[in-house]
């Protein structure tokens, strides 16, 4: 492992950038450089986030894949770029274009090509797709809304207090742009999975995931058969989408770790 490897953390829709702490400093401890910039416009914290929900309206996804390819450009090192939801979705795309050194993709929003769309998958996208007029919009959990696509598979209360902690609200464009995505010829959800000589990458799946269902993740997985590049797939029995923030993130973490230590990152 390279001591001083960057690691760009990259949230996905309805979480502050904050939610990424614990893991920066674990991995600052096991010898990394971990950052977590917030998407383009974020504010600084979860309360400010909440107060300005405007300043991140209408964000889309190749928006927020160049600001983070900024990001990376601005490294001395190419990164290990983990993601969670569309920050899964933005990491793949990242490494489809030949930026980072190594992806780690959890609970990975849906790209273009994946064809499975659980009801549960739809129930959790319902507040943002639920009104068109959405589409330019920032839209925000309720604490019912959040235990379904995120804290299904925790008790209410710990849902709740994750829910308090770090929810705030997020552009619904690019549920929309994923949502029409096998409609649309030059999709900004589209990835280059064919790609040979990029980085290898982790797919990490809650099997009780309601946001992004397991059998979507594994729908993504597959579309990495025509690349000989490292893709691997790793399953958490019973977890849902929260599983970077809950009580067994650690777990996830460790994972992530052990296998960054045998791609020799």
């Amino acid at each position: 492992m390279t001591a001083s490897r960057p690691v760009v953390f990259i949230h996905g829709l309805w979480l502050h950038a904050s939610s990424w702490q614990p893991w920066v400093d674990l991995f600052r401890e096991h010898g990394y450089d971990p950052v977590a910039p917030g998407w383009p416009r974020e504010a600084a914290t979860v309360v400010e986030a909440r107060e300005r929900a405007d300043d991140v309206a209408n964000i889309s996804i190749d928006e927020a894949v160049d600001h983070y390819a900024a990001v990376i450009a601005g490294l001395e090192t190419p990164p290990v770029v983990i993601g969670h939801s569309f920050g899964g979705l933005i990491t793949e795309k990242l490494l489809g274009q030949g930026h980072g050194a190594a992806g780690v993709a959890i609970d990975p929003a849906q790209i273009k090509g994946v064809l499975p769309l659980p009801l549960a998958q739809l129930r959790s996208a319902l507040p943002a797709l639920g009104n068109p007029a959405n589409l330019h919009r920032a839209v925000s959990l309720t604490r019912e809304q959040f235990r379904f696509a995120f804290g299904n598979a925790l008790p209410e209360q710990e849902s709740d207090a994750l829910h308090e902690q770090w929810a705030i609200p997020s552009p619904a464009r690019p549920l929309f742009q994923a949502a029409a995505a096998n409609f649309v010829m030059h999709s900004q959800a589209a990835v280059d999975t064919a790609n040979a000589d990029r980085g290898p990458l982790l797919l990490i799946s809650g099997t009780a995931d309601h946001t992004v269902p397991d059998v979507v993740t594994r729908s993504t997985f597959k579309q990495y058969r025509d690349s000989t590049a490292v893709t691997e797939l790793r399953q958490f029995e019973g977890r849902g989408h929260s599983l970077t923030i809950d009580h067994g993130w650690r777990e996830v973490a460790d994972a992530t770790l052990t296998w960054l230590l045998g791609q020799g990152l």
